[in-house]
């Protein structure tokens, strides 16, 4: 997948300096002043005449000069995938020499993949960029221009474009907790009877019924009509909650990579199964987006939860809005459970009567340091003692340990949960 938005351009006035150029003539005519006064010989001192005019005129080539460069814009990929970002540079006001140098930021792999120069792009480049981690890279480089007379040079530093890299996602099927599902078609198998294709049961016929649902073979034994029952199939609305909240140093910082991946893999599952998808990040910046089926819902979800892009909605406050949450939507969420408003966040949306489950994204203790094996007991016995008061109200907790796939852990959930409004 590559896409790209319409290109940026920026333009910033140059500010001169002498060039090496200046300062090689500099010393040159010092070296034969000195060497006339040393030496008695006026011949070097008209040796020196012609350098000493040329640094005299160098003031009047510093001129007020700007510079355009049209960048490539936003520029979205997967990771480990290569994609070009073509950047030009052109002189508006003035005269100068361009030259062009990328400065690549930590994580993103760049080379040159072509350079052209023209008489309408004095500089030009194209970039090669590549990234083995999702997230956001800025790209900038670096403009040097040289006078005409080669006495003066100016650089700045300009960005060139965004380069956005969304995580590949493992393309397990993810299981969707038992509810009550709303009134849709779609593609998970219910326990109601009415159109589909899985049989249920069989029943007298009754005025009113489809002469396609008569089951005649019954039908024929009996005496009677007949029909055949089947079980619905339905979509359901998931929202994919994300905590974005400061955490601790240690095993904590990880966590983020894991709540990234594991909400694209969610996503990724259930809009290809049809269902409404929506996220909403709590924390830091909080933000959400409406629900909403088809590929380009992916792609959108994935710049919010980096926090790019104008689709969604910014918000304030520690709960999630009721607008994000669609009713009887499922929830799943991503976070270390250190932080306790998100920890409220759960419950309130249990209040409302949503099915919600929290992957608990932490791996080991928070802390920088090993610990003793009796604070490491102590610091298990208070995560287990907080999965049973949050399973007591209704929120059910399942960890992702260390080489467990996403699909696997969320088959670990208790399927007596059914959604039913809490009473406040």
């Amino acid at each position: 997948m590559k896409h790209r938005d319409v290109g940026s351009t920026v333009d910033a006035e140059l500010h001169w300096r002498p060039a090496p150029l200046a300062f090689l003539l500099a010393g040159c005519a010092a070296a034969a002043l000195v060497l006339a006064v040393l030496l008695g010989k006026g011949q070097l001192v008209v040796f020196a005449a012609p350098l000493l005019g040329v640094l005299v005129t160098a003031p009047w080539q510093q001129t007020s000069t700007r510079v355009q460069l049209d960048g490539g814009g936003t520029v979205r990929c997967f990771e480990s995938e290569e994609v070009v970002l073509a950047v030009a540079a052109y002189v508006e006001h003035g005269h100068a020499l361009l030259r062009l140098k990328p400065e690549c930021p930590a994580g993103l792999e760049l080379r040159i993949a072509a350079a052209n120069e023209s008489g309408h792009a004095p500089a030009g480049l194209h970039l090669a960029l590549t990234a083995r981690r999702w997230g956001r890279y800025p790209v900038s480089v670096r403009v040097s221009a040289l006078s005409p007379a080669g006495l003066a040079i100016a650089t700045v530093v300009l960005p060139a474009g965004q380069l956005f890299v969304y995580p590949i996602t493992d393309p397990q099927p993810m299981r969707v907790p038992h509810t009550d599902l709303p009134e849709r078609l779609g593609t998970h198998l219910t326990r109601r009877h009415g159109p589909g294709v899985e049989y249920a049961d069989i029943r007298a016929y009754a005025p009113g019924d489809q002469l396609r649902s008569v089951n005649w073979a019954v039908s024929a034994r009996r005496g009677r009509l007949y029909v055949t029952e089947r079980l619905t199939n339905r979509s359901a609305d998931v929202v994919v909650l994300v905590d974005t909240s400061q955490q601790a140093p240690g095993p904590a910082t990880d966590s983020l990579e894991l709540s990234v991946r594991g909400a694209a893999q969610v996503v990724q599952s259930t809009l290809q199964a049809g269902d409404r998808t929506a996220v909403v990040c709590l924390g830091r910046a909080p933000r959400w987006l409406r629900p909403d089926i088809g590929r380009r819902q992916f792609y959108r979800i994935i710049d919010t939860v980096l926090g790019v892009g104008d689709e969604h909605v910014p918000t304030t406050g520690t709960l999630a809005p009721h607008a994000a949450v669609p009713p009887g939507a499922i929830v799943v969420a991503f976070s270390t459970l250190l932080d306790t408003q998100f920890a409220l966040a759960l419950i309130d949306l249990r209040k409302r009567g949503h099915t919600v489950v929290a992957v608990d994204v932490l791996r080991g203790a928070p802390f920088r340091e090993d610990l003793d094996s009796v604070l490491a007991r102590m610091w298990q016995l208070e995560r287990a003692a907080m999965y049973r008061d949050m399973g007591a109200v209704g929120v059910d907790i399942v960890a992702w340990p260390q080489g467990a796939r996403l699909d696997q852990v969320l088959r670990m959930l208790p399927e007596h949960r059914r959604s039913r409004r809490v009473r406040r």
